[in-house]
């Protein structure tokens, strides 16, 4: 890594250390544990309407709140514990969200037994490789794709919920699934190098759509 003085990065992520960290360390990674990405759209669901800091300075009490968002846990959730998570002040106290997570859980274990392996769905959408753009402003990074739209539709199929084409893109930026972190941005080249043929080839052909 270069030294912090002569670094370049994108202009979203600002001054705040927790923002930077996040820049630096995770967003654009090449992502594929399927507890991992389920915990990325739960929270991106979660960010709906809000900024990403918001959330990103949740996350912890967001991952003891929610079982560390293992998805077999959350899907047998009970009323009770939905309240009791509606009164936890650590994380966004919006009903529709924390049942939408709990359903979201449901769905991704309704897809587990169907034989649908999580991460090799969602990689599929891009052929089970990283979109590498080449972005130069933040203003031509798009808000949605029709990679996202058909993620989009595909989850909600499968009973997702806040998983909207802008959501998904969002996940998709964040997990990886894209690089668009802009081309004078030190971490453009290092998320690239990150897609080697062993973890894109986890991933299966994209789904019908």
């Amino acid at each position: 890594m270069p030294q912090e003085t002569e670094l370049k990065r994108c202009p979203w992520c600002g001054d705040d250390p927790l923002y930077r960290a996040y820049h630096d360390q995770e967003w654009g990674n090449p992502l594929y544990d399927n507890q991992q990405l389920f915990e990325f759209l739960i929270l991106e669901g979660a960010q709906a309407g809000l900024a990403w800091i918001t959330v990103l300075r949740k996350r912890e009490a967001y991952r003891r709140a929610f079982d560390q968002f293992a998805p077999h846990r959350m899907a047998r959730y009970t009323p009770a514990r939905k309240a009791k998570l509606l009164r936890n002040p650590g994380i966004i106290r919006n009903r529709l969200k924390v049942d939408s997570a709990v359903r979201n859980a449901q769905a991704y274990v309704a897809m587990e037994k169907a034989g649908e392996d999580f991460s090799a769905f969602l990689w599929g959408f891009v052929g089970g490789s990283p979109l590498r753009n080449r972005w130069r402003t933040f203003a031509e990074v798009p808000v949605s794709t029709s990679e996202s739209d058909a993620m989009s539709r595909e989850l909600k199929k499968r009973g997702f919920n806040f998983v909207g084409p802008t959501i998904c893109y969002a996940f998709m930026q964040a997990t990886g699934m894209v690089n668009d972190h802009l081309v004078d941005c030190y971490r453009h080249s290092e998320c690239d190098a990150m897609a080697t043929p062993a973890e894109t080839g986890r991933a299966s052909k994209s789904p019908q759509r």
